[in-house]
């Protein structure tokens, strides 16, 4: 077995993306570690995100950046030697996708974890690994006593999901994303890897090119914000547990800080009953704050599409301390901001490649 490295040495597989540059951005901002992005900049928004984290990156020497897919084993593995930490956010992440192509979807969330892993184990370093898997490996929850209330549904029994309840997996998303949970989590149990799963819920923020697919809530929010007719798949009555990506980063931080009690756990993450909203009413919160108004149908729900999900993080609070602080409303304020930020910002370059051309034709002053 390898020394232990004498610095912290963090490898973010997909580090350009939403999930992955806001924790990139908190270490940077919040310890001294050196810190490797591993992502293949395929999704929309990715190239901003890069260019942010090298805005905010002072020491230049702190940030690595390989641009690579994780399905290509011998890169990962050259990747993982030096890494005395790992997070994987890496994956497709769309069901509609999955369907349409599910071997990809497989190489890509199945096996490309796998290569992960047996780096990680290769390496001979016993990196802690973090996974975020997802609320589908529970599937539809049809067996969940719901009631119609208003503009939600409601749960009979007025709880939360958490880890006792039994996988299902539905769609080929489920499936790929189900089959790496597992083996990340055995892993541990076979190898004494210390890795720990993240089965999260809706995670929305700054940092968040939402779309039909994923990130709904940012989805939501930018088409009412640019008059753009949103599609619902369902009644709208269907609900969630939105949380916010940067009570996200915190629990990161926790399980990583506290490995000796997390290593090996699965644990629920998202915002919890206080944070429970449906489609509905997120547009009403939306339209609340913006004053703008949101124009939206109704077609059939989607299949494996749950009614209601809400997360039971109890677990997680009893092994870290951990709760989330933010709330839906603020986080869509938060994402608001973020966005007007970014149309300003887009503004100046168009304006200043504009004037560029102009200003070259200003003779030199005289000397």
């Amino acid at each position: 077995m390898k020394k232990p490295l004498s610095f912290r040495s963090a490898l973010i597989f997909g580090g350009a993306g939403f999930v992955g540059s806001n924790w990139v951005h908190h270490l940077l901002k919040t310890t001294d570690a050196r810190i490797h992005i591993y992502d293949n900049l395929s999704r929309r928004g990715v190239h901003q995100n890069l260019e942010w984290l090298r805005r905010e990156c002072a020491d230049s020497d702190r940030l690595r950046v390989t641009i690579g897919d994780i399905r290509d084993a011998a890169l990962v593995q050259r990747a993982v030697q030096n890494a005395s930490e790992i997070y994987h956010f890496a994956a497709q992440v769309a069901v509609t996708k999955s369907v349409a192509d599910p071997k990809e979807d497989f190489e890509t969330n199945a096996l490309g974890t796998l290569n992960i892993l047996e780096a990680a184990r290769k390496s001979g370093r016993q990196p802690f690994i973090l996974f975020t898997s997802t609320n589908k490996v529970y599937g539809n929850l049809s067996s969940k006593q719901l009631v119609l209330t208003g503009k939600r549904y409601c749960a009979l029994d007025e709880k939360g999901v958490n880890e006792t309840q039994p996988l299902d997996l539905y769609s080929p998303y489920g499936c790929s994303k189900g089959t790496a949970d597992q083996y990340v989590h055995d892993y541990s149990r076979m190898f004494a890897l210390p890795t720990v799963v993240f089965r999260m819920s809706c995670i929305a923020g700054p940092q968040q090119f939402g779309n039909e697919d994923q990130g709904w809530v940012a989805h939501f929010l930018y088409s009412a914000l640019e008059n753009k007719p949103l599609t619902i798949y369902g009644d709208g009555r269907q609900v969630r547990d939105v949380l916010s990506v940067k009570d996200l980063v915190l629990a990161f931080e926790k399980v990583r800080g506290q490995m000796e009690k997390t290593a090996g756990h699965i644990y629920n993450v998202g915002g919890g009953i206080k944070n429970s909203v449906s489609l509905l009413e997120v547009i009403d919160i939306i339209e609340e704050i913006t004053g703008r108004r949101l124009n939206y149908s109704l077609k059939r729900p989607r299949p494996g599409d749950q009614l209601f999900y809400v997360t039971d993080f109890s677990k997680l609070t009893k092994h870290t301390g951990w709760k989330p602080k933010i709330s839906v409303s603020q986080n869509i304020e938060m994402i608001w901001n973020w966005w007007k930020q970014q149309r300003s910002e887009t503004a100046v370059i168009s304006l200043a490649s504009r004037l560029q051309p102009a200003l070259a034709q200003i003779p030199e002053a005289a000397s």
